[in-house]
């Protein structure tokens, strides 16, 4: 895998940035686009859904299921 990538998002009205691979992005941002949300959007959802994992983990967790489930 690549280095990490940072992305910076607004989440709860709060500035936060997140680093992870490009392979992760690519899968988040795909996602995004194939149910119309943008990134920001989607990565929203799965913080409001992801308990006291950390965004990092989750959103890496999250784009392991979505990559699963398109196999």
């Amino acid at each position: 895998m690549n280095g990490l990538k940072k992305r910076s998002f607004s989440l709860s009205g709060h500035r936060t940035s997140v680093a992870l691979e490009e392979e992760f992005w690519v899968v988040l941002e795909t996602e995004a686009k194939n149910t119309g949300r943008s990134l920001a959007g989607l990565i929203r959802s799965i913080d409001e859904t992801r308990g006291s994992r950390a965004l990092a983990s989750a959103l890496r967790i999250h784009a392991l299921a979505v990559a699963r489930t398109n196999i």
